[in-house]
């Protein structure tokens, strides 16, 4: 659903009154549908999985002495006019690599370099497919899919913390986890959700939080030094949220998501290196 078909919904589902706060909560993301892909995808396409396009120069990412697993490549051209103006690159790559052994959970400051996003400027003339490396595991080895961008609205998928400081009734709240558990619709449940920007479908605690407080080297919510930081959270936008993908192979935890953020200045500057990754799992 668009912006505008998702608010009739909202208020078809009687949520006329507060149809205001609802305006402020509904949030356009970028979304990637993932197929199968049937024969080796162009340089450069966007992609889940797969080999990445690389130049010939940098090394394939690691950590700990050993390689990170490829997660997905976008191609700038096909998902900047969807986003904000500003907010990405027109042209190039970004490239999203993790831990191949999945034990980052973005849950400590410590937890940074488990993780790389790379910005690969110029075009599939500079770019070649990289070969797997050695020491890179078969789980961590994740079948190619294609990815399509299309637009659509998201909303907070947590109520109670979605909607703390708002005016609603208790029947309000309901009427709204109720309309979340069949947005956008029963089918659109059941297939994997991969999306830049927006909401994201959280699966345990606030990420925009956890990613201001250990970003920022802080462990502590009580910290005084941390308020300045956490007082900013909702800096913090979604750059890419990938989840589990039968298709590609790619199963995170038992059955979650890993998400990138980044904070909306390191973002419009392209400092995508200062990108904080979260694991949520059931």
């Amino acid at each position: 659903m668009n912006r505008a078909e998702t608010l009739r919904a909202l208020e078809a589902a009687g949520l006329r009154r507060v149809m205001p706060d609802l305006e402020q909560l509904v949030q356009d993301s970028i979304r990637l549908d993932s197929q199968l892909a049937g024969a080796p995808l162009p340089v450069g396409a966007s992609k889940l999985g797969g080999l990445p396009d690389l130049p010939a120069g940098p090394a394939w990412p690691g950590m700990g002495g050993g390689p990170m697993a490829f997660v997905a490549q976008i191609r700038l051209e096909e998902v900047a006019p969807l986003a904000p103006a500003g907010w990405l690159p027109l042209t190039g790559l970004l490239s999203f690599f993790y831990d191949q052994r999945q034990e980052t959970y973005g849950a400590s400051p410590s937890d940074r370099g488990g993780w790389k996003v790379i910005y690969l400027a110029g075009g599939p003339g500079d770019w070649r497919p990289r070969p797997f490396p050695g020491g890179l595991m078969q789980a961590a080895r994740f079948t190619a899919c294609a990815l399509a961008p299309r637009v659509e609205a998201t909303l907070p998928s947590s109520p109670p913390e979605a909607l703390a400081g708002l005016d609603w009734s208790d029947d309000e709240i309901r009427r709204y986890e109720d309309f979340l558990a069949t947005y956008p619709n029963p089918r659109d449940h059941a297939v994997p959700h991969h999306r830049m920007f927006g909401h994201p479908e959280q699966i345990q605690d606030d990420m925009q939080l956890q990613s201001a407080l250990y970003a920022n080297g802080f462990t502590d919510l009580g910290d005084p030094s941390a308020g300045r930081f956490l007082a900013r959270k909702a800096e913090w936008k979604l750059l890419l949220q990938v989840d589990s993908d039968d298709k590609a192979g790619m199963r995170w935890a038992s059955s979650g998501r890993l998400y990138f953020w980044i904070e909306h200045g390191a973002l419009l500057s392209r400092a995508f290196e200062r990108a904080w990754v979260v694991l949520q799992s059931d």
